[in-house]
C-alpha cells in the first residue's frame, strides 16, 4: 500500500513520504535503544552495513557451505565474547553459547521467552500449531497430549525395536563387506518411528528408495534456510517445498482419516498390540489438522534426532578401536553373546551409555536453536561493557543459541574438548546448563528417554552381533557436519564390522 501512494505520488509528496519514513524509522531505533539501556545495555555489536544484510549473507554463505559451527567459533574468537548481537532491518538478534543466559531463557526466566508469532507464521504450512511451533496454553496441551505416550511402560516395551532390528539383521551384509551404517540408522529409526506413531511402518530397511523419506528430509532443508534468512523468507521459491509437503501430506493423512474413522469407544478398546500413539492422541482431539501436525513433529525427533546420533556414533567408533572393545565387554558380560536385553539390563550398561553421552556433546541432535522475547525482558550476562552485567531484551528480540558450539568449549570441557572420549563421563557430570543435547527446562525434549533407550538398544544388540568397527571410507576421507534441523553426517559413514565368531 506504501509503495503505491509512493509510486502513484507527484514527486514533491513522494520525497516527503520518504523523508518522513526515514524519520520514523529512525525515531523507532532512538526509542529501541533507549529501551535497551533502560533494561540493561548491548551485548557487543557484529558491525552492520546495507541494514544488516551483509550479516544474512554471511550467514547463508556458511550455512550453504556446511560450516556453520565455524562461523559462530570465527564470531566467538574475533569478539572475544560468548555472547553478542547483530542487527537485520529493524530486527535484533542476540547470539550465545553462555549457559547462564541459556538457563534463564529455557528456565529461570521461561515465560518471558518463546517461539514467537514469526516462527509459527513462517513455519506454519509445515509443522501447524504442533508442539515445535506454539506457545503458552496451546503448547501446553500439546505436551501434555504427547507426554502420556512417552511414559516408561510405553518405553520400556523393547519389542518394536527387536522386531526391526531383525528385519535389519537379516539384510546386513556379514561378509566383511562396506556398510553404509549412516543409511541404515536412518531406515531403522523411520520404519521404528512410523511403527510406534502410526501402527504401520514404511519397510524403508526392505525399501531404500521411499519418497516419503526423501521429501521428508528435503523439506526440513527449506525450512532451515527460511529461518536461517530470516525477514528475506519471502525471497525464497516453495516450488519444491510445497511439492514436497504434498508428498509428506499424502503419506500422512491416510492415517489420520482411517484413525478419525473409528470411534473414542473404538480407539479405547484396542488391544494393546494394535494400540499406537496416533490412536492415543485421537481420543483427545478430532480435529485432523491437529492430529497431522503433531503427528509431522513427533516423527522429527523420532527419525532424525536418533539417526543422527547413531551415525555420528558409528563414525567415531570406526577411529576408536579400544573403545568398540570396551563396549562390547560391556555388553557380553550383561547380556552374552545372544541375550535379548531388557529395560533394567540397558539402564545398567553405563559404558555404553557414556558413549551416548560422549556422542550428544559433540553432536547434540539439535545444534542450533532460537527464541524470541515476548515481553521487555533482560539476559543475565553478556553485556558489552561488563560481561557480567545483564542484556536488554525489548519484546520482539531474538535469542539464537547453539548446544554443538557450547559443549565445544575448552573452558568447560577440558583441552581435550574435541576428543572423543567416553571415559570423561566416568563419575563426573558436567555442571547445570553445559550440556543440553534434548534442550532443558519446560520445554526439554518429551521423547528423550525413548530416544536414549532405543540408542541403547540397538548398540547393545549391534556388538552382540560384531566384535569390531573399522573406518571403510579412506584416509583422506572428511566428514562434515550438515546442520539443518538436526546434525547429521554430510557424507555416508561407511565401516567394516566383522561379524562375531558364533554368528
Amino acid at each position: 500500500m506504501l509503495a503505491d501512494l509512493i509510486l502513484h505520488s507527484s514527486p514533491a509528496l513522494a520525497v516527503s513520504i520518504g523523508v518522513a519514513l526515514v524519520l520514523t524509522l529512525a525515531f523507532a531505533r532512538i526509542q529501541q535503544n533507549r529501551k535497551i539501556k533502560a533494561l540493561g545495555g548491548r551485548a557487543k555489536v557484529l558491525p552492520t552495513k546495507s541494514l544488516g544484510i551483509n550479516n544474512v549473507l554471511t550467514t547463508v554463505k556458511y550455512a550453504k557451505a556446511d560450516r556453520n559451527r565455524e562461523l559462530w567459533d570465527e564470531r566467538i574468537a574475533e569478539y572475544g565474547t560468548h555472547t553478542m548481537e547483530m542487527e537485520v532491518l529493524t530486527k535484533r538478534i542476540i547470539m550465545s553459547t553462555d549457559p547462564e543466559n541459556i538457563k534463564a531463557v529455557l528456565a529461570t526466566q521461561f515465560h518471558d521467552y518463546g517461539k514467537g508469532e514469526n516462527f509459527h507464521e513462517s513455519w506454519f504450512e509445515f509443522l501447524g500449531d504442533s508442539i515445535f511451533t506454539t506457545d503458552g496454553k496451546q503448547w501446553q496441551e500439546s505436551r501434555a497430549l504427547i507426554r502420556t505416550q512417552f511414559m516408561k511402560d510405553r518405553i520400556a516395551d523393547l519389542h518394536t525395536f527387536e522386531r526391526h532390528l531383525q528385519h535389519m539383521f537379516s539384510r546386513l551384509p556379514m561378509d566383511g563387506s562396506p556398510i553404509n551404517i549412516s543409511d541404515w540408522v536412518f531406515r531403522f529409526t523411520l520404519d521404528t518411528g512410523t511403527d510406534f506413531i502410526l501402527g504401520e511402518t514404511v519397510n524403508s530397511i526392505a525399501n531404500a528408495k521411499v519418497e516419503f523419506s526423501r521429501a521428508f528430509a528435503d523439506v526440513q532443508a527449506h525450512m532451515n534456510l527460511v529461518t536461517r534468512v530470516g525477514p528475506f523468507r519471502h525471497v525464497l521459491s516453495k516450488r519444491k517445498f510445497h511439492k514436497d509437503l504434498k508428498i509428506l501430506n499424502a503419506f500422512v493423512e491416510p492415517f489420520v482419516e482411517r484413525t478419525l474413522a473409528m470411534s473414542v469407544e473404538d480407539l479405547k478398546g484396542k488391544k494393546e498390540n494394535e494400540y499406537n500413539f496416533l490412536h492415543a492422541l485421537a481420543q483427545y482431539t478430532r480435529d485432523p489438522r491437529m492430529l497431522r501436525d503433531q503427528l509431522v513433529a513427533v516423527l522429527i525427533a523420532a527419525r532424525d534426532t536418533t539417526a543422527g546420533t547413531l551415525a555420528w556414533c558409528f563414525y567415531e567408533l570406526s577411529k576408536k578401536p579400544q573403545i568398540v572393545k570396551k563396549i562390547r565387554a560391556e555388553v557380553l558380560n550383561k547380556l552374552g553373546p545372544d541375550g535379548i536385553p531388557t529395560y533394567s539390563d540397558l539402564k545398567e550398561m553405563k559404558y555404553v551409555m557414556n558413549v551416548i553421552n560422549e556422542t550428544l556433546r559433540l553432536y547434540p541432535a539439535v545444534p542450533f536453536n532460537i527464541r524470541v522475547a515476548l515481553k521487555d525482558t533482560t539476559l543475565p550476562r553478556g553485556n558489552a561493557n561488563n560481561e557480567n552485567e545483564p542484556v536488554g531484551m525489548p519484546a520482539g528480540t531474538a535469542f539464537a543459541y547453539s548446544p554443538l558450539v557450547m559443549q565445544r568449549r575448552a573452558d568447560i570441557f577440558g583441552e581435550d574438548v574435541l576428543e572423543f572420549s567416553p571415559e570423561r563421563w566416568e563419575g563426573r557430570a558436567p555442571k547445570s546448563w553445559q550440556y543440553i543435547p534434548f534442550n532443558g527446562g519446560p520445554r526439554i525434549c518429551v521423547g528423550q528417554q525413548f530416544a536414549l533407550t532405543q540408542m541403547q538398544y540397538f548398540l547393545a544388540r549391534m556388538f552382540q552381533r560384531y566384535e569390531t568397527v573399522e573406518n571403510a571410507m579412506g584416509p583422506d576421507h572428511r566428514q562434515f557436519e550438515k546442520c539443518e534441523i538436526t546434525i547429521t553426517p554430510g557424507n555416508d559413514v561407511k565401516v567394516f564390522m566383522k561379524p562375531a565368531k558364533y554368528n
